[in-house]
């Protein structure tokens, strides 16, 4: 990083391009390099905000829960569209923790109160502005509140899956799992999987 300390970055427009969904903005500036060279350049960036995913982890059964849904982008990109995922969701607003429970009711039907922040990542910086908060939560995955399955306002249509943590593993080797934040979380868990379930546990049964 030391290189770049002397590099300087001005906005000199910030146009939109389209704000049908989210916003497409076109930005101008002006970057003066470690070099010392001065060059207008143009890029885009996609606003759509900022989100929150979890891992939910039985300990018991050694297993995840996973969502499966219908991903448009990935279809026009040679996928099916159907992609296993991780519970995930924009915060529209809410703190990072409370917009995860949110999700996590709505697409899976789990109510989750104590969940454990990991970290913080740029999915895709070089288009996307969004930040994603990761999140781990123990649950029973015998104990459902709610059906889940998305909500009807947002037309999300979601199959809600327990897949164990060994399986989910061998699925990112054979395709089966191929979403980034998703394979984020699985690697964490695997990394950490011996006090994965004593930490929370102890966490859940301390409120």
């Amino acid at each position: 990083m030391t290189k770049f300390r002397d590099a300087k970055i001005e906005i000199l427009k910030d146009e939109t391009l389209s704000k049908n969904w989210y916003h497409l903005r076109n930005i101008t500036y002006s970057y003066t390099g470690s070099n010392g060279i001065a060059k207008t350049l143009k890029r885009e960036a996609y606003d759509r905000g900022n989100g929150a995913t979890i891992l939910l982890y039985d300990p018991r059964r050694e297993s995840t829960v996973l969502v499966r849904q219908f991903r448009m982008p990935a279809h026009v990109n040679g996928h099916s569209g159907w992609l296993l995922e991780t519970p995930a969701g924009l915060l529209d607003g809410d703190d990072p923790a409370e917009a995860i429970r949110r999700e996590v009711m709505e697409e899976t039907g789990y109510r989750v109160t104590e969940v454990r922040p990991l970290f913080k990542a740029y999915m895709s910086p070089g288009s996307v502005t969004e930040i994603i908060h990761f999140f781990a939560a123990i649950i029973d995955v015998t104990v459902r509140a709610e059906a889940g399955g998305g909500a009807d306002h947002e037309d999300e249509d979601i199959e809600v899956l327990e897949i164990p943590l060994a399986d989910a593993m061998a699925m990112i080797d054979s395709g089966e799992i191929c979403d980034g934040k998703t394979i984020l979380l699985l690697q964490w868990a695997m990394l950490n999987r011996e006090k994965l379930g004593a930490s929370l546990s102890v966490s859940a049964k301390s409120r």
